[in-house]
């Protein structure tokens, strides 16, 4: 069986993060999805909603699995028979970091890391950004699975009646 994870926070999954894990759906046996959980921030949406969300925009795929990870990503590929990450690149920004990243992971585990560029109609797209044009009333619609784009908007709103 050929194995990836794809990680990240996903707060919320955006159509950027799906054409990532798409594209890994059909190149791997089974692709993970590990929302990786960082206690130093505050997400808008919980860990359980995130992996709710995840699972019914990515049931399509047939193959992907969804779950959550507390600590390094490394573990997470050990304890599954991991042997890949899968990670996006929006710009040469983005390499920076994630080439740090990918050698970090493989000379603690041997863990290969695949960098896939992203669809151009992506390239600017993050879940932060997201969710800072939504907040300001900006149509956030195209960029996000409906599913997705309606539990923003509902808990958008909830966040201006806690005010």
């Amino acid at each position: 069986m050929r194995r990836a994870v794809c990680p990240g926070s996903f707060d919320p999954i955006t159509n950027g993060h799906l054409d990532i894990i798409g594209r890994a759906s059909k190149l791997y046996d089974v692709v993970h999805v590990a929302v990786m959980i960082n206690q130093s921030k505050q997400g808008l949406f919980t860990v359980e909603e995130r992996i709710e969300m995840i699972r019914e925009v990515t049931r399509e795929y047939g193959n992907v699995q969804v779950e959550s990870h507390h600590g390094l990503l490394v573990d997470f590929c050990k304890q599954r028979d991991i042997p890949a990450i899968v990670k996006g690149l929006r710009a040469v920004s983005d390499f920076d970091y994630e080439l740090q990243m990918a050698q970090m992971n493989n000379g603690l585990s041997g863990v290969e890391t695949l960098f896939v560029p992203t669809n151009p109609t992506y390239s600017f797209l993050s879940s932060s950004l997201v969710k800072e044009v939504a907040a300001w009333g900006g149509d956030v619609s195209h960029l996000l699975p409906p599913v997705v784009h309606a539990a923003l908007t509902r808990r958008l709103a909830e966040k201006r009646l806690d005010q």
